[in-house]
């Protein structure tokens, strides 16, 4: 099930349904939706299996990979589904996928990677339902009504119970005898990226007062939004505030990273690409955290940081990569090049030394910011610790250090044209090119970098 046009979408959204719920649960969001969003319903549960998260995250994978456009996506999901969505982004951002381009998630009541916190007497009382093949009418009903906050729309209601229903009893079995219980917080990790947690106020189990105790170390980026007047099945719930969620994340990670061409995309998730390669770009396609403190440098050398990438590595119209914060990280985590002129400090120590000094000279002119830049270049500035010519010297490995930072991002890979990141890959033959010349192109290349050979 999905919804709007692959022409006119700007992301897809995929979303993972919560126990007793499918694909169809997608339908109210969808409606609802941002005509800049596609979404994607996926069935989980429709085989009768849940007793192992990475199970279902195959089910889920499977199907995100038949529908997946190349361009970006989003995750959603619902409860039983929030635990799978956990381990689906995992696994993406590992690289072992054969697809590209997730960018966030919003996450309904999720299950949490731990074991969910389901009350012994309850889940008794599911298993005594769902001990036949499929819930009984009744069960069904009781179900619906004791995970709703508000009264459903007559039809909303009876789609709800056909899903319910027509879901086959061993998922349910299965979920609460071992899927549920099972502790996937080291197959999850921690996954660094855009992500709002919905839950109600009134949900006993799954909702607002216990969502940030569970899954705040899971997502350090994580929004907690609280629903007060709503039940535990918000796609039925709540789908038109859903759908608003979804557009304001997008918006926020339109407006916050270069995306990457669904060409391009497309190239990256193939199996000509090393499952290493697409993890690092993959992690390097999401979101710069703008508003996260800085690891190696101080709040202030970050901003003159940022006031000479701007003027170093200009990225031209349209949201752009926080390039400082990328070399921030990089010193953070001992990633530099290795060597460093004679005489200077370890590369931290040299960059706020450097900054500190830049920043007392920093001019509000342009002109005059271009006549420091030129200084820095040629004869250095005096700074505390570090003589001019000390200076000079950071200031080169400072502009390989932010060239590199926007050349490692794949949309500007794409930007200039560059693919020898494709011969790698997981099949049998090594990948690579059988004709290299000036205008031409692979079939597999993006249609951008050339023509196909006529002889081909």
């Amino acid at each position: 099930m999905s919804s709007a046009d692959l022409t006119t979408t700007e992301c897809t959204v995929f979303f993972l349904p919560g126990l007793g719920l499918d694909a169809g649960a997608a339908t109210p969001i969808a409606d609802a939706a941002d005509p800049r969003l596609r979404v994607v319903g996926v069935d989980l549960l429709s085989a009768g299996r849940a007793a192992s998260v990475d199970d279902l995250a195959d089910i889920a994978l499977e199907q995100i990979i038949a529908q997946a456009d190349g361009g970006p996506f989003l995750v959603c999901g619902h409860s039983l589904g929030g635990k799978v969505a956990g381990r689906v982004m995992a696994r993406i951002l590992s690289g072992t996928e054969t697809v590209f381009g997730l960018a966030g998630a919003v996450l309904l009541a999720p299950s949490p990677p731990s074991p969910e916190p389901i009350p012994d007497e309850k889940r008794a009382t599911m298993l005594e339902a769902a001990a036949g093949e499929h819930l009984s009418d009744e069960d069904a009903a009781t179900f619906l009504d004791d995970n709703l906050g508000v009264t459903l729309d007559p039809a909303l209601r009876e789609q709800a119970m056909t899903a319910i229903r027509r879901q086959p009893a061993s998922a349910w079995r299965d979920w609460l005898t071992s899927g549920s219980l099972e502790d996937a917080t080291r197959l999850v990790g921690v996954l660094d990226l855009p992500v709002v947690v919905m839950s109600s106020d009134n949900d006993e189990n799954l909702g607002a007062h216990v969502q940030p105790e569970l899954l705040a170390d899971v997502y350090p980026r994580a929004v907690f939004e609280r629903l007060p007047d709503v039940g535990h099945l918000l796609p039925y719930e709540a789908p038109e505030r859903v759908a608003a969620q979804l557009a304001l994340l997008w918006d926020h990670v339109r407006s916050s990273a270069p995306q990457v061409p669904s060409a391009w995309g497309h190239v990256l998730a193939s199996t000509r690409v090393d499952p290493q390669v697409r993890r690092v770009l993959a992690q390097r396609a999401l979101a710069d955290d703008t508003q996260r403190a800085p690891r190696a440098l101080t709040s202030g050398q970050l901003d003159t940081l940022r006031h000479l990438a701007a003027r170093l590595v200009p990225q031209g119209d349209g949201p752009a990569i926080d390039l400082a914060l990328r070399v921030d990280t990089m010193l953070a985590d001992g990633g530099t090049d290795g060597w460093r002129p004679a005489g200077l400090p370890a590369d931290p120590i040299a960059y706020g030394l450097a900054l500190d000094a830049v920043a007392a000279q920093w001019p509000s002119d342009v002109d005059a910011q271009n006549r420091l830049i030129v200084q820095l270049m040629t004869d250095g500035i005096h700074a505390d610790g570090m003589a001019a010519t000390g200076i000079r010297s950071w200031f080169e490995d400072a502009r390989n250090d932010l060239l590199r930072a926007w050349l490692a991002h794949p949309a500007s890979l794409a930007r200039i044209g560059y693919d020898g990141f494709a011969v790698g890959g997981t099949e049998a033959e090594p990948a690579g090119w059988t004709s290299i010349a000036a205008g031409t192109r692979e079939e597999w290349e993006p249609a951008e970098l050339g023509r196909v050979e006529a002889t081909r």
